[in-house]
């Protein structure tokens, strides 16, 4: 195995901060973007929604695209143009310009998170698949650590538009890499053929599966209460309980750290375990959290209980993570692609219409933000019984490779 081969996993990885990177670094100065810009809160948190829909609609579009043509073109194409829009969004006279280049960046870089799902599961199967989609979301909180920690620092030194220069200069890195170690997974013989109505087939078949699409829904609504908290805790931590960006950046910090461990314990469950069994328990600490959130909405609560349920909740969202991605992908090998942009789909288009309800009572209110969370919750758990719910002539994905 050459060089290239070893370092292409890490590569793959690394696309997987695009999601939470874009989504973390400039929340610290949310609320200053807010006062500049002139806008309302509602607004401001529309540049959150706008990021979000395109990394759906990135996904959505890229996932089958790299099925039918390889997963090098989609690649290269989608980072080159997260560079550039990462430098509009930058340059930004008004919300509603930033709102539209914020839409763009998260379809730039939908496509490397779909990428990162779909080549994992071109290079392993069994126990080394779930070893790496724990991985993926061990990083993913890694990056969602990192990233406010590091906006409330730079923050120190420049504004919101430093934060998206940084950005770009984050993807041109990235691009780099891509060119130095990337190379194809998916063999021409083992591409899609047929066009658009072969793609329609493969979504056909991927929805008439209940067990995929019972992790689909699973995985969107638990990441609507996770972009709830995203949206709406910059608010609540320092419009109510008055904290610095850089204790804000702290305390996300905390509840990021607990997502990593939580997504490192669940991918090591689901292999020894079971994967609806580690699904279940990821179900009940979200809904703990969130009932915690929707108590301290309801009562007053110091601020450690409210940074224990935001950490309990998304901890939780962390264990359902590796699970549902294994039960969504293992059983569809040769539309990999097509698969994980549904999936990733979910997660950010269900995130993209809760993010902005936390903010419809005001700029710093609990009780819509456990409202939100305690409602994706319970509909999540819904979802899962379509996976719990024995499908005849189908067992549990093997989980020894």
């Amino acid at each position: 195995m050459n060089r290239s081969s070893r370092l292409l996993p890490a590569l793959l990885l690394l696309l997987t901060v695009f999601g939470p990177v874009s989504m973390d670094l400039y929340l610290p100065v949310l609320p200053a973007l807010t006062a500049e810009l002139g806008a309302a809160t509602s607004t401001a948190q529309l540049t959150i929604t706008a990021c979000l829909l395109g990394l759906a609609l990135g996904q959505l579009v890229a996932g089958p695209l790299s099925d039918r043509y390889g997963r090098s073109v989609p690649l290269r194409v989608g980072v080159v143009a997260y560079v550039v829009t990462s430098l509009l969004c930058a340059a930004s006279p008004t919300v509603e310009a930033l709102v539209a280049a914020r839409l763009v960046q998260g379809v730039a870089g939908g496509v490397g998170i779909v990428i990162a799902q779909a080549a994992g599961r071109d290079l392993y199967s069994g126990g080394a698949l779930i070893r790496y989609y724990a991985r993926l979301t061990v990083l993913g909180g890694l990056a969602a650590v990192v990233g406010p920690v590091l906006g409330g620092q730079l923050a120190r030194f420049t504004d919101w538009r430093g934060l998206f220069v940084f950005l770009a200069a984050l993807g041109g890195l990235v691009l780099l890499a891509v060119a130095l170690v990337h190379r194809e997974t998916l063999p021409p013989h083992l591409r899609t053929t047929g066009g658009s109505a072969q793609t329609g087939r493969d979504v056909r078949a991927l929805l008439a599966d209940r067990v995929f699409t019972g992790a689909v829904l699973v995985q969107g609504f638990v990441h609507a209460a996770l972009f709830a908290y995203l949206s709406g805790a910059t608010y609540v931590l320092q419009g109510v309980y008055g904290l610095t960006p850089q204790q804000y950046a702290l305390a996300f910090g905390l509840n990021s750290a607990g997502f990593m461990l939580c997504g490192h314990l669940a991918g090591r469950a689901t292999e020894r375990w079971s994967a609806t069994g580690t699904l279940t328990v990821g179900l009940v600490l979200c809904g703990a959290g969130a009932l915690g959130l929707l108590a301290a909405g309801l009562v007053a609560l110091p601020l450690a209980a409210v940074v224990v349920s935001l950490l309990v909740m998304v901890g939780g969202v962390a264990a359902t993570t590796p699970p549902t991605t294994t039960l969504a992908l293992a059983d569809h090998p040769r539309t990999a692609g097509t698969a994980s942009s549904l999936l990733g789909t979910a997660r950010f288009a269900f995130g993209a219409v809760s993010a902005p309800l936390v903010g419809i009572a005001g700029a710093a209110a609990v009780l819509p933000l456990g409202l939100v969370t305690v409602v994706s919750t319970v509909l999540a758990a819904v979802a899962a019984a379509r996976i719990h719910r024995p499908v005849p002539g189908r067992a549990e994905p093997q989980l020894v490779a």
